[in-house]
This record gives structure tokens, C-alpha cells and sequence, in this order.
């Protein structure tokens, strides 16, 4: 997703369960779910990437497909990149296709339970989980194309340690999200979609070619965690000594 979904503390459902909301009234559920964040006054293409999962969740949810259903549609989508990428041809570029797909779907359960009134506390777990998970399985295909096991594994160290920092500082009494850091979901999402991508390009080129292309977007997605949880960290230390 292009901006984070975090349930905060003390957030309840919306009354209405299952009932149809139109943009303003998702717009304005979505931003309490969201440390206040209106996405009517977003950046063009967040806004548009916004307004496009909620269309896509609004039909979803007057086809009566629960938020769930889409979730556990994107995890499967997440573990077959790894499958794709080892093909021979074009193996790199249906791997591509699939973490978009999967990113899709992580936005648009979120859209289905907003836009339905059927939020909970629950379902972001799960959601949490989901997406942990589905960065295991890009990293697996990482290392399947040629990049290094522990790159790899530092890779997915740092970006579950940020996750698990800000849940950390919230429950410690950190009122918001802390921060937008450079290593948040939709960093990696990009990171493994034109890695694959470009991957896949210079293996057309010269086969071998796509081994170090992957390394090298191994190395961004491991320098961009480490700076964000960096960013991260500074911010949750301010929030939680101004709180006590």
C-alpha cells in the first residue's frame, strides 16, 4: 500500500456494518484509521492509488467478498513469485506481475473492510501477518535468481524489526504511526517489483546479468530498512520522552 495502514489504540468500527460508504464517508473513515491522514488531500498518485482500491473494494463489497477472502488472495499471490521467477523466459517478469497483483490486493482488502464498515482489530493482524509473509516469499525469490542468503536475510530482519519497533512504541504509549519512514511497505513492494523487473531485462541481455541485478536491489531494500529504522527509532525516542 502507498501509505500505511495502522489500526491505532481506542479505534473502533464503524456502527453501520456492511453498510456501503460513498468517497467522502470512506475518506473520512480511512483517515481515523490512519493517524488522521485524508487522503482528499494526498499527493495525486497516492490519492489516485486510493481512490482506485476504494472503487475496486466498493464492488467487492456489494459482491459480498469479505476483506479476509482478498487477503489470504494476496498471500497466494506473494508465494507464487517465487515459483515464477525460477521459469526459464519470462519467469522474472510474471514474478513482477505477481507482487503487483499481491500489492493490489493489499490495498484493496483494506479498501472492502472500510468501505463495508467491517474493520477490526482482528483483521489487522491478520492483515500484519499477510504482509509479512508475502515479503518472506519476494526475498525467497531473490535469493532463488542469485542474490546472497545473507543479504537476503538482513533484508527481511530490518524490515520485520521496523514493523515490530513502531507495534512496540505504540503499545509503550506512542500516540501515532512516529513516522513515514523510506522503509515502509511500499518501498518494498517497489524495491522487489522493478528489481524483478530490471532483473529480468538484463537477463535478456546476458543470462548471468540477472544474478547481480538482484543483488543490487537486495542491497537497496537492505539500505533503505536500515535508514527507515533509523528514522524510526530517532522519532519513536522524541514521541515517548515528550509523552512521559
Amino acid at each position: 500500500m502507498l501509505v500505511l495502514r495502522h489500526l491505532m489504540p481506542g479505534t473502533t468500527v464503524d456502527p453501520e456494518v456492511g453498510t456501503q460508504l460513498n468517497w467522502d464517508q470512506y475518506a473520512t473513515a480511512w483517515a481515523r484509521l490512519h493517524g488522521g491522514f485524508d487522503p482528499r488531500v494526498a499527493a495525486p498518485v497516492v490519492r489516485a492509488w486510493l481512490r482506485f482500491a476504494y472503487h475496486v473494494g466498493y464492488v467487492l463489497g456489494r459482491l459480498r467478498v469479505s476483506p479476509t477472502v482478498v487477503t489470504v488472495a494476496g498471500v497466494l499471490l506473494c508465494f507464487c513469485v517465487p515459483l515464477l521467477v525460477t521459469r526459464p523466459g519470462n519467469g522474472l517478469f510474471l514474478g513482477a506481475l505477481f507482487v503487483l497483483l499481491a500489492a493490489v490486493a493489499d490495498s484493496v482488502d483494506g479498501a472492502v473492510a472500510v468501505a463495508t464498515g467491517r474493520t477490526t482489530r482482528l483483521g489487522y493482524v491478520y492483515d500484519s501477518v499477510a504482509d509479512r509473509l508475502g515479503e518472506v516469499a519476494w526475498l525467497l525469490a531473490f535469493w532463488l535468481v542469485g542474490a546472497p542468503g545473507g543479504l537476503v536475510v538482513a533484508g527481511g530482519a530490518l524490515s520485520w524489526l521496523h514493523e515490530y519497533v513502531r507495534a512496540r512504541a505504540v503499545a509503550a504509549g506512542m500516540r501515532d504511526i512516529g513516522a513515514v519512514t523510506v522503509g515502509e511497505r511500499p518501498t518494498r513492494v517497489s524495491v522487489a517489483l522493478a528489481g524483478l523487473l530490471v532483473a529480468g531485462l538484463a537477463g535478456l541481455i546476458e543470462p548471468d546479468l540477472a544474478a547481480g541485478t538482484i543483488t543490487m536491489a537486495t542491497a537497496v531494500w537492505v539500505l533503505l530498512a536500515g535508514f527507515g529504522l533509523g528514522q524510526l527509532l530517532s522519532t519513536i525516542r522524541r514521541a515517548l520522552l515528550d509523552a512521559g
